[in-house]
């Protein structure tokens, strides 16, 4: 079924979206106050000819952009996001639309292993589909028939965002881990730790512990911890070189939120602990590490 697609942003992702559904589907693109290609000539006037709405933006300024176009959007339209970050208000971008989206608005998440450059190249990408009514899912279906987005149709979407969201938090680790040296078998507890810290943290907000196990989990996670064209694995090497004139990214970005509004007691999680503290003070980045690796020489019983 040909569907018409406006994507919002047209960025490394939006363009990756593009290529997806552009040879089946009427795609619209709207790019910084601009139409760039549509119909109309207003947002709004796109919107409301729109069946599926792409948000390929971060996630700050998702409030504002939704709420702008809530009103003219269609009945049964849907809105979807890929956005993998908190706003300045340490919302989520699923937080954000269940707020915004209201009056029965249709939206939902696209979450896990989807870099855009291999997308770009015609290589598979994969994600879970999380959506505020699990009935529209054959629209996703139809959306992305044929190409090489592999979708799961999932469930707990605060879980799943909040497991993509602090995932980059833990690939810092594994890039630190790789520029020090301490070899696969730590990158083997590093994944081990994450995902149980993940797992923990997820059902301290209700969710379901075997979410971090999925897509927007686990396989985001290792995508980004283990790439060397990864920005997070980057700064984990940059942080230990003592290249520390710009420490930023989403994980950084994420850790800040996480700390200034406390969404959860992080510091009960001893590797996300450590994350920050290296983030933060990258002048003690061995010694927090050594004392991390201690800790663990003198644990007795398995932690997970």
């Amino acid at each position: 079924m040909r569907q018409r697609v406006l994507i919002l942003g047209y960025g490394k992702m939006g363009h990756a979206m593009e290529s997806l559904v552009a040879d089946r589907h009427d795609v619209r693109i709207w790019n910084l106050g601009t139409v760039v290609k549509g119909g109309h000539a207003t947002l709004e006037e796109e919107v409301a000819d729109a069946q599926v709405i792409l948000f390929c933006l971060p996630v700050n300024p998702h409030h504002e952009i939704a709420s702008r176009i809530a009103p003219y959007l269609a009945q049964g339209s849907l809105c979807l996001t890929i956005a993998k970050g908190l706003d300045e208000s340490g919302r989520t971008a699923a937080q954000i639309f269940e707020r915004v989206l209201t009056g029965g608005r249709h939206y939902g998440v696209v979450y896990g292993p989807m870099i855009s450059a291999e997308i770009l190249a015609g290589r598979h990408a994969f994600a879970d589909v999380v959506l505020s009514d699990m009935g529209d899912f054959d629209i996703i279906q139809s959306l992305f028939h044929g190409g090489k987005l592999v979708c799961q149709q999932a469930s707990d979407m605060h879980g799943r965002s909040w497991s993509v969201i602090l995932k980059n938090v833990y690939a810092i680790m594994f890039g630190v881990s790789d520029e020090l040296k301490l070899g696969n078998n730590m990158r083997g507890h590093l994944m081990v730790a994450a995902i149980s810290e993940l797992s923990g943290i997820v059902q301290s907000f209700g969710g379901q512990a075997h979410t971090p196990y999925s897509y927007a989990g686990l396989g985001d996670l290792l995508t980004t911890a283990t790439s060397e064209d990864s920005h997070h694995h980057a700064l984990g090497r940059q942080l230990v070189r003592g290249e520390w004139s710009d420490i930023s990214g989403e994980g950084v970005h994420t850790l800040q939120m996480v700390e200034k509004f406390h969404p959860f007691e992080w510091r009960a999680y001893p590797l996300f602990s450590l994350a920050h503290d290296i983030v933060t003070q990258p002048a003690t980045l061995r010694e927090r590490v050594e004392d991390y690796l201690k800790q663990l020489r003198e644990m007795e019983s398995c932690a997970i």
